[in-house]
């Protein structure tokens, strides 16, 4: 978006003093007639930006203006402070911005620094991405303008199964990780997340509600994550092994002995529960131990490996 790279281009400027138009158009990956475009953009705003010529050269703001900010009405205020870049996650960034932020913060009228805070809590940046994708993010501003008046929202939502149904939320904040947001909202049945792609039909109700108090969004965010991440870290099963396999499968996987009352093994066989990191890493681990191996639980494991090994067998015959 572009209020994204504007706004990055700034801080840049303001962490760095002067950059080339060749390093603005690195960073930013645009080429550097769109810089020269976005500088221009700036100036016209009001941010005192100038092009320094010759080879030592460059694109420099000047540096009282960190102290010195424009009048700004409350949607450009909104607008600043709701669309921060995904490039804040970046190291040699996060610094450099929030500092840039806090003086941005501080230099406001009394009214509006009021404003701005209670926005800037309804954001988090999330500097580790899951991983590079291509979303739809039509929904975005529509989203964040009901974060930032506190108004009801309802949506169409598509969850990762394919299950859709129709949501009406209190919408406390959104999460930029990587290319991907997140709202964070209030639902009847507690504190949910919706990934924004999968939103549609967005729609902000005139009806305010009383955000929780102290809800902290980047707290909430960080322990929700670490609970996701160690449901996705281990799948846990019972197997029935013979020795040799249970000795193999031992020196490079947790397991622990688990008494198992159904389906009893061979005799001289061994119950273990077995850690793997997911369910397609046991599938393919335990197919290939082959009858040195039975599955007793969780059923739904058992009946996938099976549906393998028929598709084995259909091909080989």
């Amino acid at each position: 978006m572009k209020a994204d790279r504007l706004l990055t281009a700034l801080l840049l400027l303001q962490a760095h003093s002067q950059l080339t138009g060749r390093e603005l158009s690195e960073r930013l990956e645009v080429s550097r007639r769109t810089i020269h475009r976005d500088m221009e953009t700036l100036s016209a705003a009001g941010i005192p930006i100038f092009a320094i010529r010759g080879r030592q050269g460059g694109w420099q703001i000047e540096s009282d203006w960190r102290t010195q900010v424009p009048g700004l009405d409350e949607a450009e205020l909104r607008a600043l402070l709701m669309t921060q870049p995904r490039a804040l996650g970046h190291p040699r960034l996060v610094a450099a911005a929030e500092r840039a932020l806090n003086k941005l913060m501080a230099a406001l009228p009394g009214r509006m620094r009021h404003q701005a805070r209670a926005m800037r809590e309804r954001l988090y940046v999330d500097p580790a991405g899951w991983y590079v994708s291509h979303e739809d993010l039509s929904m975005l501003p529509a989203v964040q303008d009901a974060v930032a008046r506190d108004c009801k929202l309802a949506f169409d939502y598509t969850r990762a199964d394919g299950q859709k149904s129709r949501r009406t939320v209190d919408p406390l904040g959104i999460v930029s990780k990587g290319n991907s947001w997140y709202l964070v909202a209030r639902a009847p049945h507690g504190l949910r997340t919706f990934r924004v792609s999968r939103m549609q039909a967005v729609t902000m109700l005139a009806t305010l509600f009383k955000r929780p108090a102290n809800f902290d969004l980047a707290a909430f965010w960080k322990k929700s994550t670490r609970e996701l991440q160690a449901q996705r870290n281990h799948y846990d099963v019972i197997l029935a092994l013979d020795p040799q396999a249970a000795q193999s499968l031992s020196t490079w996987r947790e397991v622990s002995p688990a008494p198992y009352k159904t389906g009893q093994p061979p005799q001289g066989w061994l119950t273990l529960s077995v850690r793997f990191d997911n369910q397609e890493q046991a599938r393919f681990i335990i197919l290939g131990f082959g009858p040195k191996a039975r599955i007793l639980a969780p059923t739904a494991l058992r009946q996938r490996v099976l549906a393998d090994a028929g598709a084995i067998v259909d091909h080989l015959t």
